[in-house]
């Protein structure tokens, strides 16, 4: 490993017109999620439509980057080549309490076979990463049990 919890060469996310506010937060330490900027409605994965009121206007705002473990899995079997050596690790739905009850999937840092709990309070944490190739830098959402 790197001195990240993820190994090298993984893909680099590319972000687009939709999701890239997303992505500038979080190379600066900001968890900022989608929110309509009609009715205020909360959304995670980013959409360019609103699923309550149809409006095509979206933000994002920063939110308190901390969450619940809404649900969790172990993984034992790499999904990419990079992560052959890296396994099991633990992804988990995180709930966000203070964008609407929203969820995203990240990975939870720490040891791969720690006990985890639904409902667990988990905090943010922002990994940099080198992309290599000449490509830019990029920051991956992390999470970790308080």
């Amino acid at each position: 490993m790197s001195g990240t919890y993820l190994p090298a060469g993984l893909p680099r996310p590319l972000p687009d017109a939709l999701d890239a506010p997303f992505w500038e937060a979080a190379g600066n330490g900001i968890l900022a999620i989608q929110r309509c900027a009609d009715c205020g409605t909360w959304r995670w994965g980013p959409e360019w439509i609103c699923h309550h009121c149809h409006s095509f206007n979206f933000k994002y705002e920063e939110v308190k980057a901390e969450g619940l473990i809404y649900s969790w899995e172990r993984v034992w079997h790499p999904t990419h080549p990079a992560l052959v050596n890296a396994t099991p690790y633990i992804i988990a739905l995180i709930e966000l309490p203070h964008a609407g009850h929203v969820r995203m999937v990240g990975n939870l840092l720490g040891d791969p076979r720690q006990p985890v709990a639904f409902g667990a309070r988990v905090r943010a944490i922002f990994e940099p990463h080198e992309a290599g190739d000449g490509m830019p830098a990029f920051t991956l959402v992390q999470w970790k049990l308080e």
